[in-house]
């Protein structure tokens, strides 16, 4: 009786775990985690019906939630199938999981190794160790490699190809930067790469061009679904405060 009763203790402490974790993901705290936090079952119900629509994610978020109750575990268990058999998935899965962690260097070493023989071309894990290199500052080793799937389709979408504009501007390569920049200023999308174009036209000194985009990426964030709004949150409330800095700085 006792091990039943303690058994459905933890029910709702996995609701809650499960859906903190994907709001953190998906930019959605502010909303959702004191519903959560306070209403344990029927908040995190709620929230799974109304932000959790898919399998996928669920089976995503699940995962992550072992990493919160046994911290390292599932690296050792990663790192256990790579001794046990040194093959291209599992090198891959270990240095995706050491850079989730933080290991990045780490993850840096066996994406290296990795790029051998029919693997030397593999889009993941140029794209893996595109965002390895810019955690870690070797902006000029992202060049070369973005080049090589610059071509596909994914790519033009992608947080590699933000992090690529980026590395074009940290290697001095600014009118370049500004090109890849502005093939991604579209209206209602991209609105990550959109806020980053903004602070590389402040770091360059255009005040006036930084601040009409900044107010069409917080218009545009009004109009938005709410599906749309949740996905990009973070970034419009980045350019609310971008803006709240550049209207004290005018005042002052």
């Amino acid at each position: 009786m006792f091990f039943a009763n303690s058994y459905y203790y933890y029910i709702p402490i996995a609701l809650q775990a499960i859906c903190v974790i994907h709001c953190m993901r998906k930019g959605n705290q502010n909303k959702w985690i004191w519903i959560i936090v306070f209403l344990p079952v029927i908040g995190s119900l709620m929230y799974i019906f109304s932000e959790m629509i898919t399998g996928r994610e669920i089976d995503n978020v699940t995962s992550g939630v072992g990493s919160v109750f046994n911290p390292g575990g599932s690296i050792r268990k990663l790192e256990e199938q790579l001794r046990f058999s040194d093959t291209f998935h599992n090198r891959v899965a270990l240095a995706d999981g050491y850079l989730a962690a933080g290991n990045t260097n780490e993850a840096i070493a066996l994406y290296e190794q990795s790029l051998t023989g029919v693997f030397t071309e593999n889009e993941h894990v140029l794209k893996q160790l595109i965002v390895a290199y810019y955690n870690v500052g070797r902006y000029a080793d992202i060049l070369p490699l973005a080049k090589k799937i610059y071509g596909s389709p994914q790519f033009a979408k992608s947080r590699v190809h933000i992090l690529y504009a980026m590395a074009l501007e940290q290697t001095g390569k600014q009118e370049e930067a500004e090109k890849e920049f502005k093939t991604m200023n579209g209206r209602f999308a991209y609105f990550e790469a959109r806020y980053q174009y903004t602070l590389f036209l402040l770091r360059a000194g255009r005040y006036d061009e930084a601040k009409q985009l900044l107010e069409a990426i917080v218009y545009e964030g009004g109009h938005l679904s709410s599906r749309e709004r949740r996905a990009n949150q973070a970034w419009i409330n980045k350019a609310k405060d971008e803006m709240r800095k550049l209207n004290t700085v005018s005042k002052s």
